[in-house]
């Protein structure tokens, strides 16, 4: 693996380009030959990152470098920016530090399954309690009745009253000792409920912006086509990106840029509802899914919303600096008119590449866009 990824990062550090790809769009003149260009230079730039921290070629390493240039996760762009400001330089085993304690920290569905596992077992133990509480008082039924029948009018003697005296505080003794037993399983399962549902939370939603995140949109988005397709209804999935985000941060730092983020979630989230859903898909890059609009009444609500940011003025907090217009570009896809929603996505995804490539600050529809 690392002497495959050597030999492609030189590959790429030399500027060499795969002939196929050459001459594909030398042949087909493809109108996304520009996006090839931008994701070439991508990699380059990888690779000189790299090389100039003297990296090991590696996954881990080649996926935080990405992370960081391209600012698709904004925990990894601020730790590798404060390590740059502190030191200048990273190194492989601060890599592997902050990768690891992000995946201590991290919810995911391994995570989540122990903790269904837990409360499963306590609910089985509460219900263990419960069986044993009415065995008891079952037995404690049996022996009076017992006694009852020994019970003559010769027998009403202490000896009897005795046993039955001990049976009595027997019973209590073991009610009582079920009664704090199942006190504390319901506290413990309590507990686990709480903690399962603080970790759904997390699991489903986006920590900055309060949006579902791209797992809950997938989930999300198979629920909304199978009730799309029972009541014949159209449905149309958006791909939403900030223009020039990483100007914003460079210019007013990571925390403007934040405020930014959250700005364009609530205003996106002013326009879904019932049958619509918007979530942050990573980076400054939002999905939204229309169901019972066609993918042209959809261009039109979220041009509105376009049009709406597009007239704002924005003002840094922190310097009280006017900021320059803050847009963001779109694109748009009938998620019917494809065999597979992730295709749909995929095509609204092309779209929004295009609405970049043609200027930015503009919404466009796949089927244009094809």
């Amino acid at each position: 693996m690392t002497d495959r990824l050597t030999r492609w990062a030189r590959r790429l550090s030399a500027h060499e380009e795969p002939e196929a790809e050459v001459s594909e769009r030398e042949a087909t003149k493809r109108p996304l030959s520009r996006e090839i260009e931008r994701r070439k230079q991508l990699y380059n730039d990888i690779g000189s990152f790299l090389f100039a921290h003297d990296l090991d070629l590696t996954p881990i390493n080649f996926g935080l470098v990405h992370d960081y240039l391209t600012g698709s996760d904004h925990g990894i762009e601020k730790a590798v920016g404060a390590i740059l400001k502190t030191r200048g330089k990273i190194t492989n085993g601060w890599v592997e530090g902050l990768i690891a304690e992000r995946q201590k920290n991290e919810v995911t569905p391994e995570s989540l399954a122990a903790m269904l596992d837990k409360v499963e077992n306590n609910l089985s133990h509460v219900t263990g309690l419960m069986d044993e509480s009415r065995t008891s008082a079952k037995d404690y039924g049996a022996a009076l009745q017992a006694e009852v029948k020994d019970l003559t009018e010769a027998e009403k003697e202490q000896p009897v009253l005795t046993r039955l005296i001990g049976l009595t505080r027997a019973m209590v003794e073991k009610s009582r000792q079920v009664e704090a037993q199942m006190r504390d399983s319901q506290k413990q399962t309590q507990m686990l409920q709480q903690s399962l549902e603080t970790a759904r939370r997390a699991a489903e939603h986006d920590h900055l912006t309060g949006l579902p995140n791209r797992r809950a949109f997938e989930a999300r988005m198979k629920e909304e086509t199978l009730a799309a397709q029972a009541a014949q209804e159209a449905l149309s999935v958006v791909f939403c990106d900030i223009d020039h985000f990483k100007m914003v941060n460079d210019t007013h730092g990571h925390d403007t840029g934040d405020r930014v983020l959250k700005f364009v979630a609530n205003l996106l989230s002013g326009i879904s509802g019932e049958k619509c859903h918007v979530a942050r898909h990573g980076g400054e890059e939002f999905v939204m899914l229309f169901r019972g609009k066609t993918a042209a009444e959809v261009c039109t609500v979220v041009d509105g919303a376009r049009e709406d940011l597009s007239q704002r003025s924005l003002v840094n907090r922190s310097t009280g600096e006017r900021m320059e217009k803050v847009t963001f570009s779109a694109g748009v896809a009938n998620v019917f008119a494809y065999d597979d929603p992730r295709d749909a996505l995929k095509a609204a995804d092309r779209a929004l590449y295009l609405a970049k490539e043609h200027g930015r600050n503009r919404v466009y529809m796949a089927a244009d866009a094809e």
